[in-house]
């Protein structure tokens, strides 16, 4: 389904981030909220030989796996008017053509008490999309996140950057997938360094 099918005559609509949009979104936009969506974890098990690599050395972005006990922290976008289109049209290019992304709308919960619940629409990466690269160990992937680079820098970047946002703006929340490939590329960057 296109994101267009989804907002058809809608004047406003969320988009959740769970990745780069968390601290780079890039559109304009009414408010953001932070929060969770249900039934999906986030793993860096998505090639990115664009952005954050190329095609020789693709670098390693996160997608979503369904998963039913597992919840995912980022960030939901509200635009409105002349917003939605133009978010769309950007997104499009960004997370679709380029980032080989499909669409889906999913339940949002913002944190915080009393806030309702509202629909959003998340792009995530499948296995039958030809740059993904699917599970690895811890190691494999640190490394090669250590090493790649793409129009957008570094894809260590990527990961400081994500791993940045969770501890900023979701403290209590813990991310072991995240955190333990943060650990493994910051030590063998030490060892970089202390080797050089």
């Amino acid at each position: 389904m296109k994101p267009q099918d989804i907002v058809a005559g809608k004047s406003s609509l969320w988009i959740f981030g769970y990745g780069s949009l968390v601290w780079k979104p890039d559109f304009e936009y009414k408010r953001s909220k932070i929060g969770y969506i249900k039934g999906y974890k986030r793993r860096f098990w998505h090639g990115d030989n664009f952005h954050r690599g190329d095609d020789e050395m693709p670098g390693r972005v996160v997608t979503l796996i369904e998963e039913d006990d597992a919840c995912t922290w980022g960030v939901a976008f509200e635009v409105t008017g002349s917003q939605v289109e133009e978010s769309l049209k950007y997104l499009n290019v960004r997370e679709a053509v380029r980032g080989g992304y499909l669409t889906r709308v999913v339940e949002f919960f913002p944190r915080g008490t009393n806030q309702s619940p509202v629909q959003a629409l998340v792009y995530i990466a499948t296995p039958d999309n030809p740059i993904y690269l699917g599970p690895a160990s811890t190691e494999e992937i640190a490394a090669q996140i250590a090493v790649c680079k793409g129009t957008s820098g570094h894809n260590i970047e990527y990961l400081l950057r994500l791993a940045e946002f969770m501890r900023v703006s979701c403290p209590d929340v813990d991310d072991p997938h995240l955190f333990s490939i943060e650990a493994a590329v910051l030590t063998s960057m030490r060892r970089i360094l202390l080797a050089g």
